[in-house]
């Protein structure tokens, strides 16, 4: 698959795109000023064990306390044996998921590793009070960001992801990823972790072990297993609550995770993420820094491959297919409902093919949405009803085929006899919705707008495209009150940052009759 990277980094956040046939399947954002902690590790302190959810909450140093089930409380804290690995669960809802070890990923989005390569009979859970107490010191990964209500989630099983191998510091537990389907390239990966597997730990292969010679493995390891000391003592001469480790930035977890041969080029605009990516590409897979390239044109790099535009399509609630059908999606606090229409398209001979060609077209374009708007919980597709049953098999493998694409952890269950198809995948981090929008001030929260933050970026965007015309000049912004409101205090630094670029003189005027996300330009 000819598959492209695009890193954009300012000073104010960094946003990685990633292109299947030059088309966005999956966007990767992070603000400066609000940088997710997925992937921290953190010694925190229990504050409260509450029996009753059977969950504790433990503080990380943030504002609110951090959520921990018992389910993801490892053993090793009291003396127990191993438990279990099997299927990993999704979350829907608020419920939670069966005991799970997984591979750590971009936003812990991560590629299954296999069960069946443990055989630890199950053991009789115990009880969070069991494990913890309060005022009890601990370590732990954040596995999901902070939402508006709830804190974020942690676990005390530790995972160091590095290019090729996955190390469980405080598990003896070996695996491979599941997207590892040749059975004897899995044999052969699992007799190499056996090798050099270290006492006391865990390993397992990352899709991109794939064929890997075992002194490829062992670089890696001594990576991890360096970086894992140097946690490992931090942890011994610090009070909690501190933090012990913090991921990758997002370019970097991109580039670590996602990068393979399937990528044609990878173009980064930001001459010091350039050197980042540059540096971190040279260690971790020299084979592919021919293709790391510096974007250089006058025009923006998200521009330049149409990815603002898709930006703008993926806030909206109706997408259009290709064929004049088009679907709907409407995420709620618990699932997102998707509905399949025909819309403007009237097929050929006969209804049932005119169905067909509209449902086949519409799982294509609904699993690059999921990806892309990083929908997760319960998802539920109503597809336009099919009497053939050959009919209904060949969409269902269609969706499936396309859901192969997905990293994050999911599952497909049968077409109804409704017509409706259920997916559980799993949410670690805000959809795209949340991240660059916030609840309409003008219905009520029944919609949503854009944040202050992506309006005032936005609007930085806006000159610096026009930058030779505004250049030395005296400029008007008329915004929004809100707008204006925060470009005088936290969004200070990107007028501060124009006029150094545009050598311009910027003034601000609040017009409460404009849209919260309309702006004018004006020369004075």
């Amino acid at each position: 698959m000819n598959k492209k990277m695009l890193i954009e980094s300012d000073p104010h956040e960094t946003r990685v795109a990633v292109l299947e046939q030059d088309r966005l399947a999956e966007l990767f954002i992070e603000r400066h000023h609000q940088l997710g902690i997925v992937g921290n590790i953190y010694l925190g302190r229990v504050n409260r064990v509450l029996p009753g959810m059977q969950a504790a909450f433990v503080d990380i140093g943030l504002e609110r306390d951090a959520f921990l089930y018992v389910s993801e409380v490892t053993d090793t804290l009291e003396g127990f044996d191993e438990m279990e690995t099997g299927e990993t669960g999704i979350e829907g809802g608020e419920k939670k998921a069966d005991q799970q070890i997984t591979e750590s990923s971009v936003a812990t989005d991560a590629e299954d590793e296999s069960s069946e390569e443990t055989s630890v009979a199950e053991k009789p859970r115990p009880s969070i009070d069991q494990l913890l107490r309060p005022g009890q010191e601990i370590m732990v990964q954040v596995l999901k960001d902070a939402m508006p209500n709830k804190g974020a989630r942690v676990s005390t099983q530790i995972t160091l992801p590095g290019r090729y191998l996955v190390l469980l510091p405080q598990m003896s537990h070996l695996g491979v990823s599941r997207r590892i389907e040749e059975e004897d390239e899995r044999q052969r990966l699992r007799t190499i972790l056996e090798e050099m597997q270290p006492a006391s730990a865990g390993l397992i292969v990352r899709t991109a072990g794939v064929e890997c010679q075992r002194e490829e493995f062992e670089t890696d390891l001594a990576f991890l297993t360096q970086l894992w000391g140097r946690i490992h003592s931090r942890s011994e001469k610090v009070a909690a609550p501190t933090l012990l480790h913090r991921d990758l930035d997002v370019a970097l977890r991109v580039v670590r995770d996602y990068l393979s041969d399937d990528y044609s080029v990878i173009w980064v605009d930001g001459e010091d993420t350039y050197e980042r990516v540059v540096d971190f590409v040279d260690q971790m897979q020299p084979s592919m820094l021919g293709r790391v390239k510096l974007y250089q044109q006058d025009s923006a790099l998200f521009d330049r491959f149409g990815v603002e535009l898709e930006i703008e399509a993926a806030l909206k609630t109706k997408v259009w297919l290709k064929s004049g059908g088009h679907i709907v999606i409407h995420p709620t606090e618990a699932l997102v409902a998707i509905d399949v229409n025909t819309g403007r398209y009237v097929g050929g001979h006969n209804l049932e093919d005119t169905v067909l060609t509209t449902n086949l077209e519409a799982v294509a374009e609904i699993v690059r949405q999921i990806r892309l708007r990083n929908l997760g919980g319960i998802i539920v597709i109503d597809l336009i009803d099919m009497v053939d049953p050959a009919h209904r098999e060949e969409v269902f493998d269609a969706l499936g085929a396309e859901m192969m694409k997905d990293r994050a952890k999911h599952k497909v269950l049968s077409i109804s006899e409704f017509g409706l198809v259920e997916i559980t995948r799993k949410r670690s981090r805000p959809s795209l919705e949340r991240l660059l929008t916030q609840p309409c001030p003008y219905c009520r929260g029944t919609r949503r707008v854009k944040s202050l933050s992506t309006i005032c970026l936005d609007l930085r965007r806006q000159l610096l495209r026009q930058r030779y015309r505004y250049r030395d000049r005296e400029i008007l912004l008329r915004v929004h009150p809100d707008v204006a409101q925060a470009l005088q205090t936290e969004e200070r630094p990107i007028l501060g940052e124009l006029e150094k670029q545009l050598r311009a003189e910027i003034l601000l005027q609040s017009d409460s009759g404009l849209h919260h996300e309309r702006f004018d330009i004006l020369e004075v």
